[in-house]
């Protein structure tokens, strides 16, 4: 196995995302090895049939916006024991012309990619003491939002 952030040698085709082991639970990222320590807000929609749907993820001040961040945001990788999930759907809101957040959208189109997607989810709410609440029940449209745990 070659050096972190490579895949192995196939002797082929090289795949087009590259992992990133974490070291523990679930990270975000929007430079690649450097983790967002900034909990974004997320909000998320389905279809009625369940099988499509969008996550929203909006981050307040987020770390990657600093002026000591390292360069251009190309994406938002989000990544577990499982691998990496990617959305190039990522855009600044400014307000007085300072940068004050990030929105991200993550959309899947089947239920496999759903069930991955909520995996991460659960994962990421495990690994920085969030709670997880939303609605239960059949495939409905639904607002699940993990938030902060009140102990």
């Amino acid at each position: 196995m070659g050096p972190p952030g490579r895949w192995p040698s196939s002797g082929g085709a090289t795949p087009r995302i590259p992992f990133f082991p974490v070291a523990m639970g679930a990270a975000i990222q929007f430079f690649q090895g450097v983790d967002e320590p900034v909990v974004p807000d997320i909000r998320m929609t389905r279809s009625r049939d369940g099988r499509t749907g969008q996550a929203i993820f909006v981050f307040e001040q987020p770390v990657a916006l600093s002026p000591e961040s390292i360069g251009d945001i190309g994406g938002m990788y989000m990544l577990d024991e499982e691998g990496q999930l990617v959305t190039r759907e990522v855009n600044a809101r400014f307000v007085n012309g300072k940068p004050a957040a990030l929105e991200a959208t993550y959309t899947w189109k089947t239920t496999a990619d759903f069930e991955r997607f909520m995996r991460f989810a659960q994962r990421y709410a495990d690994s920085h003491d969030l709670g997880f609440s939303g609605q239960q029940g059949d495939s409905q449209q639904s607002d699940d939002q993990p938030e902060a745990n009140e102990d």
